[in-house]
């Protein structure tokens, strides 16, 4: 992200206002936001789209009407053709789409049939995913987790050294609103002497962030940490859902399997890198005894406006709640100003050994927490490993999920002088494990 500290532009005037009444103001989806996603109405068509207020532009028609150089890829069912055009396509689109949309456009008339309600479309996932890669840059989660196993040496020697990562499953990766089934795995607990296999008895939720691959790299060829900003599209809202009970059995030696792999939930609009640009900052300081970074790590523009200001906060909606008709409950919140590394050094190192990203890759930042509980990003860390209980305002109290709760994640930039944005919604509801055969 390093070439984009200089991309604020008229695009982000937060005095410009939409011809769509709902995008005024609009706490989520605002003409500065702009964010691209795959919906669908009905069984139609899967198409590419713009969230604008509490409305749809369907690009694909945006392109059938008005003639632009990147017609061809808003004709795709996905997004994976825009994303693999060079960063200065997306910022033409935006532009255009910002002009468009702009209160006193010409073309107010031609697309307004153009226009669909959110609340009446399907999600999809934003583009096809070929690649999925989760860190673990999150360093209070990866302290908090590490205390429970190791109290007197809770980071391993090489966290502060080199971006820890693995790669994780695409094919169970679903838009929000998808429902998650409790899985099985194999269990064996502290006081069993042997390991049992049945449903997850310690269902978590993570808070990250998704990064998304827009420009790839051949195989062989990394990308620099000076380059690598260019190659992130966007960012969404991520659950990378875990099993604690079968995570702490198997993930010696060769890390997660089954704990991981059953279920990923992603905000299904893509916030672009350029609707970023106003809350991007510098990256928090190194400790004075932290090691020095490798110069493959460090790019100088990087540590000044690489990191991204983004604040998620995370709700539980319980079964008894949901009955009582009561309104999900804060349980934490966090920023994504926690994280250890930059979004633009997890590019840089995921490529340094020759690994080819491609357009539609997406990367897990790891879970993001924040110093005090109320800002921890998993009920691993807020239940200290199980031990203590969270209270609920309705007197239920959790260690980890339950068949029924349901799960919200929400983020948005707050930043003065410039509208606020958010993500949408990162939501599923928890099933109970399928009877086995």
């Amino acid at each position: 992200m390093s070439r984009q500290c200089d991309m604020i532009d008229n695009t982000h005037d937060v005095s410009a206002r939409s011809w769509i009444p709902s995008a005024c103001g609009h706490s989520q989806f605002p003409l500065q936001n702009l964010p691209l996603g795959v919906f669908r109405r009905g069984s139609d068509r899967p198409r590419c789209g713009v969230a604008i207020g509490d409305h749809i532009l369907d690009l694909s028609q945006v392109g059938s009407e008005i003639s632009m150089p990147m017609t061809s890829v808003l004709l795709e069912p996905s997004l994976n053709a825009l994303l693999s055009q060079p960063a200065s396509v997306r910022r033409h689109l935006r532009a255009l789409l910002f002009d468009l949309l702009r209160a006193g456009s010409p073309h107010q008339a031609l697309l307004e049939p153009m226009l669909h309600r959110r609340d009446d479309c399907i999600m999809m996932l934003p583009a096809d995913i070929g690649g999925y890669t989760d860190f673990y840059a999150g360093i209070i989660h990866a302290t908090n987790v590490g205390r429970l196993f190791r109290p007197d040496n809770p980071l391993l020697p090489n966290y502060k050294h080199v971006p820890i990562g693995y790669h994780g499953r695409t094919s169970s990766i679903r838009p929000s609103g998808s429902t998650v089934r409790r899985p099985y795995g194999q269990l064996k607990m502290p006081d069993e002497p042997l390991p049992r296999f049945g449903p997850t008895g310690r269902l978590d939720f993570e808070v990250e962030l998704g990064l998304w691959v827009g420009e790839g790299n051949p195989l062989g060829k990394p990308i620099s940490i000076a380059d690598a900003g260019e190659h992130i599209a966007g960012v969404t809202l991520l659950n990378d859902w875990s099993t604690r009970d079968v995570q702490a059995w198997e993930y010696q030696p060769l890390g997660p399997f089954l704990a991981k792999n059953f279920s990923s939930t992603v905000s299904p609009w893509l916030v672009t890198t350029e609707a970023l640009a106003p809350f991007r900052t510098a990256h928090t300081s190194r400790g004075s005894d932290d090691p020095p970074l490798l110069p493959y790590l460090l790019d100088q523009a990087d540590q000044e406006n690489g990191a991204l200001s983004i604040d998620i906060d995370v709700a539980l909606l319980t079964g008894r709640m949901r009955k009582a008709g009561l309104a999900p409950e804060r349980i934490g919140s966090t920023s994504a100003l926690n994280l250890y590394w930059t979004p633009a050094q997890l590019i840089a190192h995921h490529s340094s050994n020759g690994c080819n990203l491609e357009p539609g890759d997406l990367l897990g930042t790891g879970t993001i927490s924040s110093a005090e509980t109320s800002g921890f990003g998993s009920l691993m860390e807020m239940t200290a490993g199980g031990a203590d209980p969270i209270g609920l305002a309705n007197g239920e109290r959790r260690t980890f999920l339950e068949d029924g709760d349901e799960v919200i994640m929400t983020g948005r930039c707050i930043r003065d002088g410039f509208a606020t944005i958010g993500f949408g919604e990162c939501r599923a509801t928890i099933l109970a494990a399928s009877p086995m055969s």
